[in-house]
């Protein structure tokens, strides 16, 4: 018997179904209406350094530009607190620098001078969103394979689900409510497929392991008790990551909260997809015992070896 009570997460398997189309159909239309707040990475634009003489004041400098008119201004420190590298969606232009620096100069905050003034390319970024899409779908792709090996082409089907779903939901947030969308994001995304993708991995080999050593059971019951027996291991994992990228979320800075936020948000969501989405896909595909029960060796084949 079982050391602790079952409990019935696989009872709540329609609520959270209903709960997960839903946030999919926001998140996809969201998307598909609006799109993403793409971040200089993918769009072009202007990059400005400047040298302060003394510690600089971020909120400061960047409340300057935007109330001089910039757009899409992302401000942080470059190296040290007297560098700073100014990231803005104005279109290139010869004096754009000296322009900037003016601003900055009548701010009367500290003395400051121009480093460089560059223009990042709109062509960079289309090759960059492209490549960065494709690694996604590759990293898809191999997490289907590899699950369909290690162990059943139906658990294949829900860790792919579920890592879709998770992705889904993160791009929704960051197109609902319009956060920048760069590469930090897009490398936290793989990050976030590889976590669930753990996760998944741990609640599907307990599933294997229960089908086969329990036989008096249906596989509702076999997969409520093996999200029961993982169910510790799942919180504690997810609750220890999430302190960290809470830390770095609020203390990391502007260079990397939005990557911090994307991580906080696909460790929630693929702590819940490892529970409620590939399990829940394993019942609608009628997930039975025999389908992971190792192949009968033909006792005719040994009888033909020597």
């Amino acid at each position: 018997m079982s050391a602790i009570k079952d409990l019935n997460f696989m009872g709540m398997r329609k609520v959270a179904a209903a709960a997960s189309i839903v946030l999919l159909l926001i998140s996809i239309a969201s998307l598909a209406y609006q799109g993403l707040n793409l971040g200089l990475d993918f769009t072009g634009g202007t990059l400005i350094e400047v040298g302060y003489e003394e510690k600089a004041d971020i909120k400061h400098i960047r409340e300057t530009l935007e109330d001089a008119g910039y757009r899409d201004v992302t401000v942080q420190n470059f190296g040290s607190e007297q560098d700073v590298l100014l990231r803005m969606s104005e279109a290139y232009r010869a004096n754009l620098g000296d322009e900037v620096l003016a601003t900055l100069q009548q701010s009367g905050e500290a003395e400051v001078a121009l480093r460089r003034a560059e223009f990042v390319g709109a062509q960079v970024g289309e090759e960059l969103r492209d490549q960065g899409g494709l690694a996604l779908l590759l990293a898809l792709a191999i997490v289907m394979l590899y699950v369909a090996a290690r162990f059943q082409f139906k658990f294949s089907v829900g860790a792919v689900v579920a890592l879709m779903h998770d992705v889904i939901i993160i791009l929704g947030v960051f197109s609902v409510f319009q956060f920048e969308f760069d590469l930090t994001v897009m490398a936290a995304l793989l990050a976030v497929i590889g976590y669930s993708l753990n996760d998944t991995i741990v609640v599907a080999d307990r599933i294997r392991e229960n089908f086969r050593i329990i036989r008096q059971m249906s596989p509702f019951d076999v997969i409520n008790r093996s999200l029961t027996q993982t169910l510790g291991r799942t919180v504690v994992t997810s609750l220890t990551t999430l302190m960290v990228l809470l830390a770095l979320l609020f203390l990391g800075g502007e260079n990397i909260y939005y990557f911090a936020l994307a991580l906080s948000i696909g460790i929630v969501v693929g702590t819940y997809s490892s529970i409620y989405v590939s399990a829940n896909i394993l019942l609608l595909m009628e997930i039975t015992r025999e389908d992971l029960l190792p192949p009968e060796t033909d006792d005719s084949d040994l009888d033909d070896i020597p």
